[in-house]
């Protein structure tokens, strides 16, 4: 079989992780690379050596007809880069969040629906050892009936600047960004159910005055608004009466930074966040992943699990572990917390 003919829309900073899983891949070859910045784009080229560079991925996908493409642009432009080569022919592995919001979100999902093409989605937390050995014991009945979540992922000082305080490229702060890592871990580890409402509130009360530290609230220059959120609280109700408690912060008065998924069954207790472990009722306690393991939590290694499911399931036609379903289903759940947060209410979650 052919190598599998890859291209990259996007050269951000998330980008370089895609681009270096697909290099260890023996059945993968990059063949092009696109960036409105053209010259970054060239420079992106001449250091992996992809010989095709452009500034227009509909060029792009026009003249190179890459088998499959990562989109790693900021969140803005999913949606239009993710459908345009879906169109193409390509399969796409769409960096999350899946888009700014669930109409968008949907359209991607219709897209793969109507060409037959794969869209999975970078829920790159799925692929860790801790999420891998939890969904085992929770789907070996051992943790009994899953009715209850935690999820956080809180930073002290960590706004990542530039277009990410931008709503308008970003959709939102830190929920969009960061929460949904911990939010489609829980909703997956559970069983993956529909969720019909939720209620939040978000909180601007720190990001603008905070101008010290490594990860200041700043911009790189004045392209960008500083108009997203810096902290979000929720919750979010299922149809099968599983909870989710959410909180995210991109600024927060805490002693230091924190992500961690817990998970509550009637059998067991899961906690996800170093040790890993599950609490028996029986007061005994399961290490369900060893922190110690350098393939376990590092960033690289995650990435690299990702995209080789990616392409066994371009390849062998595998059933996706990340699908764009799953993708519109936290769409739905941000765009309601949002609401709520606007609105000081409850809000119903529509289908």
């Amino acid at each position: 079989m052919c190598k599998t003919r890859v291209a990259i829309i996007g050269t951000g900073n998330i980008s370089h992780f895609h681009t270096n899983a697909y290099l260890k891949n023996p059945d993968v070859e990059i063949v092009a690379v696109c960036d409105i910045d053209l010259p970054k784009a060239k420079a992106y080229a001449e250091k992996y050596g992809v010989p095709a560079v452009y500034a227009d991925y509909n060029e792009m996908l026009a003249e190179v007809k890459p088998d499959a493409v990562s989109v790693t642009t900021w969140n803005s432009a999913h949606c239009q880069a993710a459908i345009a080569a879906l169109k193409a022919g390509a399969n796409v592995l769409c960096e999350k969040p899946m888009a700014i919001n669930a109409a968008e979100a949907e359209q991607m999902e219709k897209a793969s629906i109507e060409t037959g093409k794969l869209l999975q989605i970078g829920f790159v937390r799925r692929f860790m050892n801790d999420a891998t050995n939890a969904k085992a014991f929770i789907d070996s009945g051992k943790a009994g009936d899953i009715y209850y979540a935690k999820v956080s992922y809180l930073r002290r000082n960590g706004c990542p600047g530039g277009w990410f305080a931008d709503k308008s490229y970003a959709g939102g702060g830190p929920l969009i960004d960061i929460g949904v890592h911990v939010m489609d871990l829980a909703r997956y580890l559970a069983g993956c159910p529909k969720p019909v409402a939720a209620y939040g509130a978000t909180y601007s009360n720190i990001g603008h005055n905070r101008n010290s530290g490594d990860k200041a609230w700043t911009a790189e220059d004045g392209q960008f608004k500083k108009d997203v959120e810096d902290f979000t609280s929720a919750f979010v109700r299922f149809d099968n009466g599983f909870m989710m408690q959410v909180e995210a912060s991109f600024n927060l008065n805490i002693k230091e930074d924190d992500g961690t998924v817990e998970i509550f069954g009637n059998k067991a207790g899961i906690k996800l966040g170093a040790p890993d472990e599950a609490y028996l009722a029986d007061g005994t306690n399961i290490v369900l992943d060893d922190p110690k393991l350098r393939s376990s939590r590092d960033f690289s290694d995650i990435f690299t699990y990702e995209i080789n499911h990616f392409i066994d399931c371009v390849r062998t036609g595998i059933p996706c572990r990340a699908p764009a379903h799953d993708g519109v289903m936290l769409m739905k759940m941000i765009d309601a917390i949002y609401e709520s947060a606007r609105t000081g209410h409850e809000v119903a979650i529509q289908y």
